[in-house]
């Protein structure tokens, strides 16, 4: 298959900058979407009241806030933003915004604000939240982009057809996605191009600029060989991990769950199928996060323990399991070998590659047994609770498997995150993977692009081409 990249091909001409993608985003409403690739757009669409800086702690972008009391937060818009369709942003802007949020039955951010009691915009530029009660977490929450009030009072389709104050405005969205850069007129397209083969050959001709993340090492190393192509590489802080339905009767035997943490090489993979920067992970946040947790041991490559647990649990062999995946060839390919290793530790795992929308749809809907994903972008340790507390299963959270341990609920209401990352690493509701390394790929004439941690696109907000 690489062979079939080494044609030499002219550079297209297109006075866009083309941004191959694995998969296209789910949708473009900030309140509703949770796939990597929609957070990631929404990022450039639409500004939030704070982000987060290097160290992981509430930045402000549209307001600076300060806490009035515990249960008071008052926040002023310290930004002269307009939205895309012309009208200038003001508090009601983001009073209707997360007032709007907070009625959402089935929006997964909504249980973060239920806590809110009133929202008060005594004039255009100050916003004032009252809670229920204390949350000293509360700046964290509100990353959530603003949208324009008229166009919620009318129930505007944002999912579609975005309108929000960011670096990037929608213009169109039919096969590709068209965005175009307020600053200066640069169009940006998204183009979902699923095989990462296909999307190296069009990068090499030149039909696309700029790639990042989803290849394997090999067109990686491929692509270094190619003079009109630069390759960029950076750590990775994103958490890939399988996923378990709690509700299922075999995986609610903890020795079974401790039988497939030992059934995976990580080291294997890494060394073998991953690019630089890639490492294997323990929980959801990394280590060098002010809430990660580096002392978390590795799950360690031991298949005839493995075996031995299976036994302990009174499982017959081979167990038979099916993993749920999407149909990226680096997806499947990465299941193909955790498949083989599996084996050997008397697993047998029955992959089912699906498209993006209906894989993700499954995941949501709890409609597995075993599925791979990573988690994308992930800044405060609340992540803990919305993924494993009881109390945030579907749509009120992200506890996707359904997973419920009395003992975890208590740790993460005291915010012991030390304590709850032990708990959650030793029950494995989860099967800890790695984080994976970043890279960026792009032709030569094009720069202002560089990899980071989380695997962000903001820097299209900057990208050129060089005259």
């Amino acid at each position: 298959m690489i062979c079939l990249l080494l044609c030499a091909c002219q550079p297209g001409k297109h006075p866009d900058i083309r941004f191959a993608v694995a998969q296209m985003p789910l949708n473009l409403d900030p309140r509703y979407a949770t796939d990597a690739a929609s957070e990631r757009v929404n990022r450039l669409l639409y500004q939030p009241l704070v982000d987060f800086d290097a160290a992981s702690r509430p930045s402000p972008v549209l307001a600076s806030g300060n806490a009035v009391s515990d249960t008071e937060y008052r926040f002023t818009l310290i930004k002269n933003a307009q939205f895309h369709h012309g009208k200038m942003l003001t508090s009601a802007d983001v009073k209707a915004t997360y007032a709007s949020l907070m009625q959402l039955k089935d929006s997964p951010h909504a249980a973060d604000f239920e806590n809110v009691n009133t929202i008060e915009v005594p004039d255009e530029k100050t916003v004032i939240f009252k809670l229920k009660h204390a949350d000293k977490h509360f700046l964290s929450k509100l990353i959530i982009g603003i949208l324009p009030q008229d166009l919620i009072d009318k129930n505007h389709d944002f999912s579609h057809q975005p309108v929000g104050s960011g670096a990037l405005r929608f213009v169109s969205w039919k096969h590709d996605l068209e965005l175009k850069r307020m600053s200066d007129g640069q169009f940006i397209t998204l183009q979902e191009v699923k095989d990462p083969t296909v999307r190296v050959l069009k990068l090499q001709r030149g039909e696309v600029d700029l790639l990042q993340g989803d290849l394997p090492p090999e067109l990686v190393k491929h692509l270094q060989s190619i003079p009109e192509v630069r390759i960029q590489t950076g750590l990775g802080a994103n958490y890939s991990y399988l996923g378990l339905n709690m509700q299922d009767p075999v995986l609610q035997n903890l020795k079974v769950r401790q039988a497939l943490a030992h059934a995976i090489d990580r080291k294997a993979i890494i060394r073998k199928v991953m690019i630089d920067g890639s490492r294997e992970a323990g929980a959801i946040l990394p280590p060098e996060h002010w809430a990660g947790n580096g002392d978390l041991a590795s799950y360690d490559y031991n298949p005839q323990l493995s075996k031995k647990l299976l036994q302990e649990a009174g499982v017959q062999l081979p167990l038979k399991l099916l993993y749920k995946t999407s149909t990226d060839a680096f997806r499947v390919r990465l299941a193909t070998i955790m498949q083989a290793q599996m084996r050997q530790a008397g697993i047998e795992l029955h992959i089912r590659s699906l498209d993006w929308g209906t894989f993700f749809a499954d995941v949501k809907a709890g409609n597995f047994q075993l599925f791979g994903l990573t988690w994308v972008g992930i800044k405060t340790p609340e992540i803990y609770a919305k993924a494993f507390g009881s109390s945030c299963m579907p749509p009120a959270g992200f506890n996707r498997g359904r997973y419920a341990d009395a003992e975890l609920d208590v740790l993460l209401a005291k915010e012991d995150w030390p304590a709850a990352t032990r708990r959650i690493h030793m029950q494995l509701p989860y099967i800890p993977l790695w984080y994976e390394g970043q890279f960026t790929a792009m032709r030569r004439d094009i720069q202002g692009f560089t990899p980071k941690p989380d695997g962000n696109w903001d820097d299209l907000s900057m990208v050129n081409r060089l005259q």
